[in-house]
């Protein structure tokens, strides 16, 4: 499907494909995001696994909200719950 000059198909392609979790073309070059905003789930992964509290992550993006924190938590364990195959030696 062609863009058109308003970029109507990117503007369509927009969803929530998680609770909270949205992916959208136009906003952070497709990865997904908390509720469209431009933080990605792997920056609150990232903040996480660096060490920062939840609390401290909410007091420096104000705009964010604990269930954020949470959802982009169980999209990561959802995306990574898949069944892994090794070939025999």
């Amino acid at each position: 499907m062609a863009r058109t000059a308003d970029n109507r198909y990117a503007q369509n392609m927009s969803a929530e494909i998680f609770p909270r979790v949205t992916v959208d073309p136009n906003v952070c070059f497709g990865k997904p995001t908390i509720r469209g905003m431009r933080i990605r789930v792997s920056d609150i992964l990232s903040m996480l696994a660096g060490g920062m509290l939840a609390d401290d992550i909410l007091a420096d993006y104000p705009y964010l909200e604990r269930e954020d924190i949470t959802a982009a938590i169980a999209y990561a364990a959802k995306a990574t719950d898949q069944r892994l195959a090794f070939a025999a030696e």
